[in-house]
């Protein structure tokens, strides 16, 4: 079996490594590829991976390369994190929105379709590439953001090998189980949603419905994701929610944030990532692996503890952040991968979190419609379970299913009109005055990637 991982110079393909190697023998992963057309990221990530790679398992065959052709031949499985246009282009899409006073935040915000703008062409592409040259069977697991929008648009353009992944659903599940001090296998949920908008109704430890009881344990607001909400909110829904509501439920506080601390998420991520490049081009990663990785975790743990604070103003506990290349792994966004392939691999029915087709699990919404929901994998199938949702979660639900479906149809066909259209709708702009002039503005912004629209 071959993996390819399209955007494997990014910062954190490290984790990528780790977590692809860590399984491969036991999955039958013979060939991994990390593949990124930024040569100084990928020689530097993509080295730190290869070395990484090398020190878990050298019996496994792993390349990096910046030859999407060779990456993508013969590949069973695509994973594609890509960021078109890098940190700077982030800054500049999430400033343009907050110079209305709208959030900008490149997922759930205005900022989002311009990324996907310049997202989109790209991964159409590699998945042409991948009907080309890669296994007949090949999946795509696409982890590039707003992953709503691009899921929804590549599915809309035929790809129906492609699947959105985020980790945050799973990763709130890992923290559940941290508190009740068991493995993550015995922790389950019910999710509902889209992506970054999603909802778990059910949370249950070995089949047990716990939920009420984890909604009033205090240390859920101090020790999980679920930190950025206060107390009435979550009692107000009964259920545990994706951190990124926060941008819909305090929408006024998190711009109030923002313009009081200065600088955007997308800032405090480019100056980061900068400085750890800057000071690891000075390195060689061959002969000073150790030191690299201390450069590596000074930074990322910088970025970890700022992550959501100056949005929320919830400061995260300081600790000393440490990489450990062989204790077991957490998964993240590549454990939503193996898992799948162990599924097919092993011929067992197992429970994942995926943005996937509908198919009539959430009411009130088409079957083609892509949703994030807790999903069986049966012989290679996905098979969504079915929701039974509230009401007042579904309002916002279908708000932007409007918004993403309105995007995908503006990118597929280059529209200005669709494009006002899709953030007229979204609800954390909801002006055609500010639509039209966002829309304008990122239509030039993005001028050397998109070409004229219409």
């Amino acid at each position: 079996m071959k993996i390819a991982v399209i955007g494997g110079g990014g910062v954190r393909s490290i984790f990528l490594a780790k977590s692809l190697m860590q399984q491969a023998k036991r999955l039958g992963i013979k060939h991994i590829v990390f593949m990124d057309n930024d040569s100084r990221k990928l020689n530097i990530f993509g080295k730190m991976s290869a070395k990484i790679a090398k020190l878990i398992d050298p019996d496994i065959e792993f390349e990096i390369t910046s030859n999407p052709e060779l990456a993508i031949k013969d590949a069973d499985y695509i994973i594609t994190t890509i960021r078109v246009g890098g940190d700077e282009m982030r800054v500049r899409d999430e400033r343009e929105a907050l110079s209305l006073g709208i959030l900008g935040q490149e997922t759930t915000g205005a900022a989002g379709l311009s990324f996907a703008m310049r997202s989109i062409p790209a991964l159409q592409e590699y998945c042409e590439l991948a009907r080309k040259l890669a296994s007949p069977d090949v999946k795509i697991f696409n982890f590039t953001n707003p992953a709503g929008v691009v899921s929804q648009t590549l599915r809309d353009l035929g790809y129906d090998f492609t699947f959105g992944i985020c980790d945050a659903p799973s990763g709130l599940l890992r923290s559940f189980a941290k508190l009740y001090d068991v493995s993550p296998d015995r922790i389950t949920g019910d999710c509902y949603g889209l992506n970054h908008l999603s909802y778990f109704n059910s949370i249950k430890l070995d089949g047990k419905e716990i939920l009420p009881e984890l909604l009033k344990n205090p240390d859920i607001y101090k020790k999980t994701d679920m930190r950025v909400f206060k107390p009435d909110l979550v009692n107000h829904f009964s259920c545990v929610l994706n951190e990124y509501l926060y941008y819909f439920y305090y929408r006024e506080e998190a711009v109030e944030n923002i313009l009081r601390a200065g600088i955007t998420r997308g800032e405090v991520i480019r100056d980061i990532n900068e400085q750890m490049l800057q000071e690891l081009e000075k390195m060689d990663v061959d002969q000073d692996f150790e030191a690299c990785l201390k450069v590596f975790e000074k930074w990322y743990g910088k970025r970890e503890l700022a992550y959501m604070s100056n949005e929320t103003g919830v400061k995260r506990e300081e600790s000393e952040y440490h990489f450990d290349i062989y204790s077991p792994d957490e998964g993240g966004y590549a454990g939503v991968a193996l898992r799948y392939i162990e599924a097919v691999g092993e011929q067992q029915d197992k429970e994942m979190i995926l943005c996937a087709p509908n198919e009539g699990a959430i009411p009130g919404l088409r079957d083609d419609d892509v949703v994030e929901l807790t999903c069986t994998i049966h012989k290679g199938n996905i098979l969504t379970h079915k929701v039974n949702p509230d009401p007042i979660p579904m309002t916002l639900i279908r708000q932007i299913k409007e918004y993403e479906r309105l995007a995908s149809y503006a990118i597929r066909n280059r529209s200005i009109t669709a494009s006002i259209d899709a953030l007229m709708v979204h609800p954390l702009v909801n002006s055609y005055s500010y639509a039209k002039k966002l829309v304008d503005r990122y239509i030039d912004l993005n001028q050397d990637y998109i070409g004229g629209w219409h």
